[in-house]
């Protein structure tokens, strides 16, 4: 039996997952995407070649509907599922892509004994590479589970957590990829200070940081190995770590996932979280800190 999934936000991220699933085989006929931007739903439809539709529309008939939209939005939308019930309710699984909301509330927002699934990803998705952790509500059965899962495989790899892990899950992951492009734009800063120019230093930075996490997923060693292996006695990497421990470069990732955890935490339970949404109705940013 096929499996009908709905995409609610034409966005980026919501972007993303349509062509994760269908790069993995699913049928342009199985899926429909609900976007209120005129403009952004001709070109999802005309790219795609999947229906694009209003949410209620989009909701009919569907085993899965992932909310890929602004914090702010997810009331109405919560709202426009509720009435679109089709007596299939219990069993539409909603996978909320939303940052910073927790699973009561759309648990609080849909009909009794709905099946909500809460996911942190993050914006690797963009390239298929996502980091995306899942928490389940309440009324998830092993199946949904197992089958959202494999729905985010597509763009990505999975971990499922408990939901009280969420703000640390956020602070590694969901806003882990800025704090690799910030120390890129510092490598390439101390390039050119160094004498290269930006693009000799642009490029040796991305392929330096490309690589090196392709080392460190593949090898199978720890990143405690890794650096050892690189890291001679009393050599050039050895000053150079020597200098970022000196001005407590550890130190300093640590406090700064320790904000990232806090304000994650703060924004989780306040209805009007700011900036945590995209630049345009039926975006996410799921990356914003």
């Amino acid at each position: 039996m096929s499996e009908r999934i709905a995409i609610v936000g034409g966005g980026k991220i919501g972007e993303a997952l349509l062509a994760g699933l269908i790069q993995s085989g699913k049928q342009t006929k199985d899926l429909v995407v609900a976007e209120k931007m005129p403009k952004r739903a001709k070109e999802i439809a005309d790219e795609y070649g999947v229906l694009v539709t209003d949410v209620t529309t989009a909701a009919e008939g569907a085993q899965y509907v992932f909310l890929a939209i602004k914090p702010d939005d997810v009331d109405s939308v919560l709202r426009e599922l509720s009435s679109a019930d089709d007596d299939a309710e219990s069993e539409r699984v909603t996978v909320s892509l939303v940052a910073g909301l927790p699973l009561s509330r759309y648990e609080n927002g849909l009909q009794a004994g709905s099946p909500v699934v809460r996911v942190m990803p993050n914006t690797p998705m963009l390239v298929n590479e996502a980091m995306s952790a899942v928490s389940v509500g309440r009324y998830v059965g092993d199946d949904q589970l197992a089958a959202v899962v494999r729905l985010l495989e597509t763009v990505g790899k999975v971990a499922v957590v408990p939901e009280k892990q969420m703000d640390a899950v956020t602070a590694v992951s969901g806003s882990g990829p800025a704090y690799v492009f910030l120390m890129a734009e510092a490598m390439i800063d101390a390039g050119v200070a160094l004498g290269l120019s930006r693009v000799q230093a642009s490029e040796l930075t991305v392929q330096t940081i490309r690589g090196a996490g392709l080392l460190l997923s593949e090898s199978g060693l720890s990143p405690v190995d890794l650096r050892a292996a690189v890291t001679s006695p009393g050599g050039t990497t050895a000053a150079a770590i020597r200098q970022f421990e000196a001005n407590g470069f550890r130190h300093g990732v640590y406090e700064a996932t320790r904000a990232c955890a806090a304000v994650s935490k703060k924004a989780g339970y306040r209805p009007d979280v700011e900036g945590l949404g995209g630049p345009s109705s039926g975006r996410t940013d799921v990356d914003a800190p």
